[in-house]
């Protein structure tokens, strides 16, 4: 069972190893939303994550004789690096099975706090598989990602500083992958307050513990498909899913294109590296149909690796027209790239990329192909810059942008 007891321990133990996340106020999401946002910033966390509250505290139950028989996990990153620091603490083994897709930066903090680490399958529920017959191989101690209660337990840290520091919060966004923090949170959250609000936030390419309710039992994707790696989840935890139904109050979908506008609007207003999955609660909060509340956005964690990163801002750059790319016709004659250029440079629109294509007709006279890949203020002057080569008679037809880097 989940006790306020148990809670409140929790919170004693993992005082010892988290580092101090306060709530930092946002105008720039408040104003963008209507609401009074604060953000939770766990990507700022010891281990860049919130999954040490729950890997340490789960480990701290553990008998001497279990820890030492070596402790093992499967995870896509947060809670491997979480399980391999309370492993380095208190100096006994850690496997960790990871998917072959989890980004190298994961992978390599993970190691560096001492871990074995084995990439194994292409999502999660793979990963887990594969971790649980290496437990029963070798007599290792299973410690699970999010589907045991005292793991969920040490999330629920999570929700006791934020009522700490807001105790008049009105609704809590929590991200959801396999639901071990959502369950924590929301089953804290309720027993102080049955009146605050805990929403959880999926990607839609994602979306296990949607599915499950609609269902009113726990149901598996078939597929899941999503930049949010941290919650590329198809089941949710079995255990936990009782709590999440009485506790959690509501499920918000995001789609991968929220999460990088997200991305770019964190990055730029708050200078903080929030990845994918920990954007969730951040995309969720145009979704909320409130207005005037106090609205803490749980960001769950900060491990990205840089490929990763520069693919995110540009996609990001281009959905929010600073990039974009047109093709336009001309004739093959000396000066006709200069007016070309000439026209865009007179709009203040800023090339960065030229393809000039002469077989796209067979007569060059008449028209070769210029694809112009340009940096430009927003959608309005993207507009502008397009309204003024069609006045000027290239006629751009835009494309979808190749990548720049």
């Amino acid at each position: 069972m989940l006790t306020l007891k148990k809670f409140e321990e929790a919170y004693e133990v993992v005082q010892k190893v988290v580092h101090p996340t306060n709530l930092i106020e946002s105008e720039f999401f408040s104003q963008s939303c209507g609401n009074k946002v604060y953000l939770k910033p766990e990507n700022m966390q010891i281990t860049g994550a919130y999954k040490i509250r729950g890997a340490y505290y789960k480990i701290s139950t553990l008998s001497e004789e279990d820890r030492k028989k070596g402790l093992i996990t499967a995870s896509a990153g947060n809670h491997a690096q979480g399980v391999a620091y309370a492993a380095r603490a208190y100096g006994v083994k850690a496997v960790i099975v990871m998917p072959t897709s989890t980004p190298l930066i994961k992978v390599n903090r993970t190691k560096s706090y001492g871990a074995e680490v084995i990439l194994y399958g292409d999502v999660y529920d793979d990963a887990c598989k594969h971790a649980l017959e290496l437990a029963e191989e070798h007599g290792y101690t299973f410690i699970h990602p999010f589907d045991d209660l005292d793991v969920a337990t040490g999330q629920s840290t999570v929700a006791m500083e934020i009522l700490k520091e807001l105790p008049f919060v009105d609704i809590i966004l929590v991200p959801v992958g396999g639901g071990g923090l959502a369950t924590g949170v929301s089953t804290l959250a309720k027993m102080l307050n049955p009146n605050i609000k805990v929403i959880g936030v999926e990607p839609s390419g994602a979306a296990c513990l949607k599915a499950s309710m609609v269902n009113k039992q726990v149901t598996t994707l078939d597929v899941v498909d999503t930049i949010a790696d941290g919650t590329a989840v198809k089941t949710p935890g079995t255990t936990i899913f009782p709590y999440l139904c009485e506790n959690l109050d509501d499920i918000i979908t995001v789609d991968d294109s929220e999460l990088i506008v997200a991305f770019l609007d964190m990055l730029e207003n708050h200078k903080m590296l929030v990845e994918n999955s920990g954007l969730l609660t951040v995309a969720a909060l145009k979704h909320l149909d409130v207005k005037g509340a106090k609205v803490v956005s749980i960001l769950s964690g900060g491990n990205m690796d840089v490929i990763t990163f520069a693919s995110v801002v540009q996609h990001g750059l281009i959905a929010r027209s600073r990039n974009f790319t047109v093709s336009v016709l001309l004739p093959d004659k000396p000066g006709e790239l200069e007016r070309v250029a000439g026209v865009i440079a007179a709009e203040n629109g800023n090339i960065i990329k030229l393809e000039h294509n002469q077989y796209v007709s067979i007569n060059r006279n008449s028209a070769v192909e210029l694809v112009i890949t340009m940096e430009a203020f927003g959608p309005e002057h993207k507009e502008q810059i397009l309204n003024v080569l069609n006045e000027k008679g290239y006629r751009p037809i835009e494309k979808k942008p190749k990548a720049i880097i």
